[in-house]
């Protein structure tokens, strides 16, 4: 059984997750309407990947005889001042979500919870991939600049990511 405080929090995450998905959803949007489909395609497969870390919490917080209550989900940005910003705040944005699941570790230590403690340990993992993932991505585009031949390269790089 999950203790309250633990899964007001998980709850709150799911949100979290869900706005992610939403908020590259939205990037992913912007991209395509730029005409940039191989960035547009990396930022779906980076909603895809978020939707699926919502669906973890929520059948954790199911499985362990909590109840999951999902909340509204914030409206993303729609439009960005250069391609480089959006990579900013992607990675700006990972950072906040490790500082999260840091924070519910540090739950999970200071209630005892050693299964949700357990279960947490995947999602510090995945943060730090997702880290380096948009640090790299963000270090090309500032490299390349918003326009021009390798630009498009990149994006052609970009359209290849798989999920």
């Amino acid at each position: 059984m999950l203790d309250p405080k633990m899964e007001k929090q998980l709850n709150q995450q799911i949100n979290e997750e869900l706005f992610s998905s939403y908020l590259y959803l939205a990037m992913s949007a912007y991209f395509s309407a730029e005409g940039l489909k191989g960035f547009a395609h990396w930022l779906h497969a980076q909603s895809q990947e978020e939707q699926v870390h919502a669906m973890k919490i929520y059948d954790y917080i199911n499985d362990h005889g909590g109840r999951v209550l999902l909340q509204a989900i914030s409206e993303p940005q729609a439009s960005y001042g250069s391609y480089t910003e959006i990579f900013k705040e992607v990675l700006a944005h990972e950072q906040k979500i490790t500082q999260q699941i840091s924070g519910l570790v540090d739950l999970a230590n200071k209630l005892g919870d050693h299964a949700t403690h357990v279960f947490l340990q995947w999602f510090v993992t995945e943060q730090v991939e997702e880290e380096g993932s948009a640090q790299e991505v963000l270090q090309r585009v500032e490299l390349v600049g918003d326009n021009g031949p390798g630009l498009l390269a990149l994006d052609r790089e970009m359209g290849a990511r798989t999920p």
